[in-house]
């Protein structure tokens, strides 16, 4: 039977609001799902059983991938394209820095990974991943038909040499730098020109392939007058904090450092306080840390203040910001007893704090600008490494080998020296899920310019990436860490968008005004400069604000809703069009003149897959029994397809 697996909970509340009868949204439902009731039990994810949101949520991502793989089409269509991982694998590690060290440890913990998964689902999961888009369906055919044996690196490539992977990753380090028009949480205004310039800075950062080193330099040590002009000194702006001196954003500037480029939130805890009494049992480097020590990483930035200047066309309450360097003043001052942390207390006659960087233990160089040092001091740090690889691998597996990815413990890393005479109740093994893994990749990372495509294209080749979310065996909590099988991730609201409009050939467009004069348009939502700007569909994937709300993945009513009765989701579905501008309902009927035809197509332009040999059957019979005309029939297909699970998700 045909199952797409939507939740008819949501398809119950969304047609009702549309007009539909209880008995018509019924019998919509399990003409197209097969379902007998208003709520699947399958939709864990979303339906009544799924517990409200959290930041942090537990429902565990090892579950998730065992409740998406009950629901997933058992690949009958494809056989002999997945292959199970060779004797040699799993021996001698021999294939290469990721997997001789993941495949080693499975070994060593006698764990069984998942199978390897089949071309189709390599070139979906590695273009949603690389792109943030789903692959064409000419693409998808000319893929599994190529013999050749190393089609999936030269597709790696490709994907990387895309300007559609510019669009994803300028996406992505808009997310991790915050790049937003205006922090509510501080009131800081960056204004729609200094939000593009940012985000023009990180575009054209991606498509020089910058090494991650030298943007994060420039976004340290960069300087400029106009933050309208100069994209990279935003990121400094985004540190601004009100009510209190400048030593307080001097510690936010230092905390954004501390969490963005090495991965350690509790950097922001320790300039309030010593971490002694607070951080003993969560971190053994925090527990021993001290205030002074993280004013000496913001006494870097004393010796520069932001200022604003007015629009030069006068526009009231519209500013831009400066960058002021003073290289004769005195660093980080003592004293202050307002503000937003605790007093500043001068002790032993010290009334300023000298920069000193707390991981290395020094200072500028004999005349060196004070931020030109920091900018040095982190990117030679072997933390700086650690985390980046640490960030990004998280994007393509789920899970940091260090997890959370900005809660590293700096004293519980190294495998050569691993920690002794821990404190009582402080943590005291090391951190990483694969300390040699992470201490390698990072010393690679290095060695080869912190160039980041070529990291990814190491993390995609790995055959620990093609592992597939099904997983035959008993799954366990704790191989989770292990990567023993694929974590399935939601796709981002903005994914979602443009698959859909990839999908149907039906373009959307997204538009915010620039100033008075001047409207912008871009025709992807991956194209927009943050997520405000990308429309309600995208608003309800919880996306964050780039401020003091992250992106999150949990699942949400609302989704289920816009998926199946949005206008934008309703808009996909029509037939329109002509020649190259045809919608995908539209080409169908002109140009399938079988059923199987255009069940087959519709699938692999949706799914990247052909449909089994059981949801053939069931969409085939849909076509010939439904209600409706052809186009109706064929456009409630697609409805259907764009709620199955595994559109929904990159698994």
């Amino acid at each position: 039977m045909f199952r797409p697996r939507i939740c008819t909970t949501f398809l119950a509340l969304a047609l009702a609001a549309y007009g539909q009868t209880e008995e018509q949204i019924h019998k919509m439902a399990r003409a197209t799902t097969g379902a007998t009731n208003a709520e699947d039990a399958d939709c864990a994810f979303f339906t009544s059983g799924r517990r409200k949101p959290t930041a942090k949520d537990d429902f565990g991502k090892g579950r998730l991938a065992a409740e998406i793989g009950k629901q997933l089409a058992q690949p009958d269509f494809a056989p002999a394209a997945a292959r199970s991982l060779s004797s040699a694998t799993l021996a001698d590690g021999a294939n290469g820095l990721i997997d001789k060290w993941i495949f080693a440890k499975l070994q060593a913990e006698n764990v069984k990974p998942a199978e390897k998964i089949n071309d189709y689902e390599f070139i979906r999961r590695a273009s949603l991943d690389l792109t943030g888009r789903i692959p064409v369906r000419e693409r998808v055919e000319s893929f599994v038909a190529d013999k050749s044996a190393d089609k999936r690196q030269k597709l790696v490539d490709e994907l990387l040499a895309s300007p559609l992977w510019v669009d994803k990753w300028t996406y992505y380090f808009g997310d991790r730098l915050k790049n937003t028009r205006q922090m509510n949480s501080t009131g800081t205004l960056r204004a729609t020109y200094g939000r593009d310039a940012f985000n023009q800075w990180i575009r054209e950062s991606l498509q020089s392939d910058k090494g991650w080193d030298a943007m994060t330099r420039e976004l340290i040590a960069g300087r400029g007058d106009n933050s309208w002009e100069q994209g990279n000194i935003n990121w400094l702006v985004g540190g601004r904090v009100t009510g209190g001196p400048n030593n307080d954003i001097w510690d936010q500037q230092a905390a954004n450092i501390a969490e963005t480029f090495l991965g350690i939130t509790y950097a922001n805890c320790i300039l309030c306080h010593n971490g002694a009494y607070h951080l003993d049992t969560l971190s053994l480097w925090g527990g021993r840390a001290t205030r002074t020590q993280m004013w000496g990483m913001a006494a870097f930035l004393s010796r520069t203040t932001m200022a604003r200047s007015p629009d030069v066309n006068g526009v009231q309450n519209l500013y831009y910001w400066r960058l002021v360097d003073n290289p004769n003043a005195a660093s980080y001052p003592l004293g202050s007893t307002t503000g937003n942390r605790p007093a500043r207390t001068i002790v032993n006659n010290v009334r300023n704090v000298a920069p000193v960087y707390p991981f290395s233990g020094r200072g500028p160089n004999p005349g060196e600008p004070y931020r030109d040092a920091l900018a040095r001091e982190v990117t030679s740090d072997p933390q700086f490494a650690r985390a980046a690889v640490n960030y990004i691998w998280k994007e393509f597996f789920g899970r940091g080998i260090v997890d959370p990815v900005n809660q590293f413990d700096i004293a519980r890393l190294d495998p050569e020296n691993p920690p002794t005479d821990c404190p009582p109740e402080s943590p005291c093994t090391l951190q990483p899920s694969h300390p040699e893994l992470l201490r390698d990749l990072a010393r690679d990372f290095a060695a080869n310019g912190y160039q980041l495509k070529d990291l990814m294209r190491k993390i995609v080749n790995s055959e620990a990436y093609q592992l597939s979310s099904r997983y035959s065996g008993t799954w366990e909590p704790r191989y989770e860490a292990l990567f023993a099988r694929h974590l399935p991730r939601r796709l981002w609201g903005e994914e979602l968008a443009d698959s859909m409009v990839l999908a149907s050939n039906i373009p959307n467009q997204y538009a915010y005004q620039l100033d008075a004069e001047t409207r912008v348009t871009k025709d992807w939502a991956m194209q927009m400069p943050e997520p405000n700007t990308s429309g309600a569909f995208v608003a309800a994937f919880l996306p964050g604000n780039r401020d003091d709300e992250e992106r999150r993945d949990d699942g949400a009513v609302q989704q289920g809703l816009n998926l199946m009765n949005s206008g934008f989701a309703i808009n996909r579905l029509r037939a329109t069009g002509t020649g190259s501008t045809a919608s995908l309902i539209q080409q169908l009927i002109l140009q399938e003149s079988t059923d199987d035809g255009l069940v087959n197509r519709m699938y692999m332009s949706v799914l990247s897959r052909p449909p089994s040999s059981e949801e053939r059957a069931a969409s085939l019979r849909y076509m010939q029994t439904g209600t409706g005309n052809r186009s109706a029939r064929a456009s409630s297909l697609l409805w259907a397809l764009f709620n199955k699970v595994d559109f929904i998700y990159n698994y």
